[in-house]
C-alpha cells in the first residue's frame, strides 16, 4: 500500500494549506479565543471563494452536487483544514459546507425533499439524537426512548443528552425503541420537527469546547408520522453504526492536524526561546518531547490513512477507523501537552491556541464513541463472535 499523496492530492493539499494560512488564520486576530464564528460577511466571501475553488460541499456524494473528492484525499484535507485556533470543532469555520446528517442519504424521495435538499442548500438545520441520560457507549441497549405505534402515528416518550445543535435546528433524527424484546434490533431512526407538540429541548450543558452548549431533549408524547420514519422499522441502528465507522476517519485526522500545527509551533519556539545561555533546541529532554511527538503524528497519520485506504477501496475498515480514532485522538493529546510544556507559561495564555487544543482534544477522546468502545470493537474484530 502506497501512503504517499499523489501529485493531484498535493496540489489540493497546498491549496487547502494556503486557504488556512492567507484566509482564515488572519481573521482570526480580530475574534475572541473562544470563537466558533466568522462574521457573516467574511463567512459569506469565504463560502463563495470555496464554491470557485469546486471544494464546497465536502462530504455530500457527487449524485447530490458534491464535490468528487475520494475518502483518502477528504482524510488529507481534513487534516490541513483544522489547522487553527479554531479548527478542531469548527475547520474553516465551515466554510467548505457539509453533508449534513448524512444519514439523510437513506431517506425517500419525499423525505429527501422535505429535510435533505433543503439541508444541503443551507435552508435547514438538523441534529442528531442518539445519546441518552442512560448510556451513550453501549446505544443499542441504552436506548429506553420508546416509540409506540398508535394509528399512523408513532408516539415518542423518553430523553437525549449531549446533542449538539438541537436548540437552533429545525428537526432532528432521533432513535427510539420500538421493540423491546429485539436489543439493537429493535430500535427505528425517525425524523422529527422541533415545533412537534411535545418535544423540548433546554441549552443545559456547557462542556470544554469553547463557546458550545449540549442540548438535553425531551420528548412528551410526541406524535410522529409514519412517513417520517427513516429506512426501516426496528432498523435504526444500523443507519447509525455504518456511518459511525466511516465519520472516525475525518474525525482522526482533525486531531493530527492541530497536533500537527501544535509540533510546528513547538520546533520553532525551540530554535528561539534561550534559558541559561542556550536555545531549548539544544537541550536532550526538549529534543525527546520532539521526537516523541514526531512519533506519535507519523502513527496517528499513517494508521488513519490505511484507514481511509480500506473504505475508498469498499473493504472491511471497522477496525482500521476504531483504531485510527483511538490513536489520533490519545496521541494528538500527548503531543499539545508536550508543546505546552515546552513553551511554558505561554503555552497556557490565550495569546496561543495550544491551551483551546488542549482542552477540546480532550473531548475527542470521549466524543464519536470513547476509547474503550474503540479497543471493545477491535477485540470483537480480532477475537471474533461473542464475548463477555
Amino acid at each position: 500500500m502506497d501512503l504517499e499523496p499523489t501529485d493531484e492530492q498535493r496540489m489540493i493539499v497546498e491549496t487547502v494549506r494556503r486557504f488556512v494560512r492567507d484566509e482564515i488564520v488572519p481573521l482570526e486576530a480580530d475574534l475572541d479565543p473562544d470563537a466558533s464564528a466568522l462574521v457573516p460577511e467574511d463567512h459569506e466571501r469565504l463560502v463563495e471563494k470555496v464554491r470557485s475553488m469546486g471544494f464546497y460541499g465536502l462530504d455530500i456524494p457527487v449524485a447530490y452536487g458534491g464535490p468528487d473528492i475520494d475518502i483518502v484525499t477528504r482524510t488529507l484535507m481534513a487534516i490541513e483544514m483544522s489547522q487553527h485556533r479554531a479548527g478542531l470543532y469548527t475547520p474553516c469555520y465551515g466554510v467548505f459546507g457539509g453533508a449534513g446528517l448524512a444519514q439523510l442519504f437513506e431517506a425517500n424521495d419525499e423525505q429527501k425533499d422535505r429535510y435533505l435538499y433543503p439541508t444541503l442548500r443551507g435552508e435547514k438545520k438538523g441534529f442528531f439524537g442518539l445519546t441518552e441520560p442512560s448510556g451513550g457507549s453501549d446505544p443499542a441497549r441504552a436506548i429506553e426512548t420508546s416509540a409506540v405505534k398508535d394509528g399512523d402515528d408513532w408516539v415518542l416518550n423518553g430523553a437525549k443528552i449531549f446533542i449538539s445543535g438541537a436548540d437552533m435546528a429545525d428537526y432532528g433524527i432521533v432513535f427510539a425503541r420500538t421493540d423491546p424484546s429485539r436489543g439493537r434490533d429493535g430500535i427505528t431512526c425517525f425524523i422529527v420537527d422541533t415545533d412537534m407538540p411535545g418535544f423540548h429541548v433546554r441549552r443545559v450543558v456547557h462542556t470544554l469546547r469553547s463557546t458550545s452548549y449540549a442540548t438535553e431533549l425531551q420528548f412528551e408524547d410526541l406524535r410522529v408520522p409514519s412517513k417520517n420514519v427513516l429506512g426501516e422499522v426496528n432498523r435504526g441502528f444500523a443507519i447509525a453504526n455504518d456511518r459511525l465507522s466511516r465519520q472516525r476517519i475525518p474525525y482522526a485526522a482533525g486531531c493530527i492536524g492541530v497536533a500537527q500545527k501544535a509540533q510546528e509551533m513547538t520546533i520553532a519556539y525551540s530554535k528561539q526561546r534561550e534559558t541559561f545561555g542556550e536555545v531549548l533546541a539544544n537541550r536532550q529532554s526538549i529534543q525527546w518531547m520532539i521526537v516523541d511527538n514526531e512519533i506519535d503524528l507519523r502513527t496517528s497519520r499513517w494508521l488513519t490513512l490505511a484507514a481511509a485506504d480500506k473504505a475508498e477501496r469498499g473493504e472491511p475498515f471497522r477496525t482500521e477507523a476504531a483504531m485510527a480514532k483511538l490513536v489520533a485522538t490519545e496521541a494528538s493529546g500527548r503531543v499539545v501537552d508536550r508543546a505546552i510544556q515546552v513553551h511554558g507559561g505561554y503555552g497556557v495564555t490565550k495569546d496561543l491556541p495550544l491551551e483551546r487544543w488542549y482542552r477540546e482534544l480532550r473531548i475527542r477522546r470521549i466524543g464519536e464513541g470513547p476509547s474503550e468502545v474503540q479497543r471493545l470493537i477491535m477485540a470483537r474484530d480480532l477475537i471474533g463472535g461473542a464475548f463477555h
